[in-house]
C-alpha cells in the first residue's frame, strides 16, 4: 500500500507544490520592510483555514531553532516545539540550498509515526536575508486526497466499484465455463486417445482461446475499475494492453475456426468452403486494422 502511495505522490508533486508554494507567498508577506511574526502567524491561520488539511504549521529562524509554538489540531504538538532545533531536517537544508518554497518527499513523522510531508517557505527582509522559514506538515494522505482523488471517495464511485465488480464475476464465470467444457471434452474420453477426433483438438482449443481473452478483460476491468490500478499507472498504456491482448485473443480463435471449417468443408462440402474463405477475409481485415492500431500508437508514443 505504501508503494502505490508513494507512486501517487510522485504523480502529483509537481502540481502540490506549485499549489502549496501559491498559497503560502498569497497569505505570507515576503522581502518586506519590517516583517513581524505576528503577520506571519496571522497569515499562517488564513493558509491554514483554506487548504483545510493541515495537520501542523511552525516557523524556524536562519539557524533551523522554531521561534514558537506549533500550531496543530493534534493536542499532542500543538502549544509545544518552541525553541526546538530543525536544522538536521530536509526542508531546512535544502531551503538554504535552493533559495524558494520546497516540498519534501514523504517521511515518516517523529510524533505521528505516519507519512507526512513538509512545504517550506523562505521569508526574506527588504535586504534578501533570510529572517524566517515557514513550514507546513500534511499527511500523505491527505495531500493524496487533494490532489489525486481516487473514485472511492463518492458514492458513485463506490457504486461503479460494486457494479463493475459484479460484473467481473460474472465474466470469469463466463472464462471459468469455457475453460470447464474445453477440458470437458477430453476427459469425458478417459484414457481412449484414438476416439478424440481433429474436430474435437479445434474446439477445445478455441474454448480455451475465448476463454483466455475473457479472462484477460476481466483481469483488465477489475484492475481498472474495482482496484483503481489506472490511475497510478499510465490509463493509456493499459488500455493499449487490453485492447491488443482481446483482440489477438479472438483473432486467434477465429482462425482456428477458419482452419477447422477448411478441414471440414473439403471433406464433406467443398461447396461450402467460400464461406471459410471469407472468414479468412474476414480475420485478415482485422489483423490489418490491429496492425495500423499498433503503428498509430507507436507514432503518438514517439516525440
Amino acid at each position: 500500500m505504501r508503494v502505490l502511495e508513494m507512486q501517487e505522490f510522485g504523480e502529483i508533486r509537481t502540481k502540490a507544490r506549485a499549489y502549496l508554494c501559491y498559497l503560502m507567498e498569497r497569505h505570507l508577506p515576503n522581502r518586506h520592510m519590517g516583517i513581524e511574526l505576528e503577520a506571519i502567524e496571522k497569515g499562517l491561520r488564513q493558509l491554514t483555514a483554506e487548504i483545510g488539511k493541515v495537520d501542523a504549521t511552525y516557523v524556524l529562524d536562519p539557524s533551523g531553532r522554531q521561534v514558537a509554538d506549533t500550531v496543530s489540531t493534534d493536542p499532542q504538538f500543538a502549544r509545544s516545539g518552541k525553541d526546538e532545533k530543525r536544522d538536521n531536517r530536509a526542508y531546512y537544508y535544502r531551503i538554504l540550498k535552493e533559495k524558494r518554497c520546497v516540498l519534501t518527499d514523504p517521511y515518516p513523522s517523529i510524533g505521528s509515526n505516519t507519512l507526512v510531508v513538509t512545504a517550506s517557505y523562505p521569508i526574506y527582509n527588504e535586504q534578501h536575508e533570510l529572517i524566517y522559514i515557514v513550514c507546513i506538515d500534511i499527511s500523505l494522505n491527505n495531500i493524496l486526497s487533494m490532489f489525486h482523488p481516487s473514485s472511492l471517495d463518492s458514492l458513485s464511485g463506490r457504486t461503479s466499484q460494486w457494479i463493475y465488480a459484479a460484473f467481473s464475476a460474472a465474466l470469469f464465470m463466463v472464462a471459468l465455463l469455457f475453460f470447464v467444457k474445453a477440458i470437458e471434452s477430453f476427459i469425458t474420453y478417459g484414457i481412449e486417445i484414438d476416439r478424440i477426433t481433429v474436430k474435437n483438438m479445434f474446439e477445445s482449443t478455441i474454448l480455451l482461446t475465448l476463454s483466455l481473452a475473457v479472462f484477460d478483460l476481466v483481469k483488465a476491468i477489475f484492475e481498472e475499475e474495482v482496484l483503481g490500478h489506472h490511475k497510478r499507472r499510465h490509463p493509456e498504456e493499459d488500455m493499449h494492453k487490453t485492447m491488443v491482448r482481446f483482440l489477438g485473443s479472438i483473432i486467434i480463435a477465429l482462425a482456428i475456426e477458419a482452419l477447422m471449417l477448411v478441414f471440414k468443408f473439403a471433406i464433406t462440402d467443398p461447396t461450402k468452403l467460400l464461406y471459410a474463405v471469407g472468414l479468412l477475409l474476414g480475420i485478415t481485415a482485422l489483423m490489418i486494422g490491429l496492425s495500423i492500431y499498433l503503428k498509430t500508437i507507436d507514432q503518438n508514443r514517439r516525440p
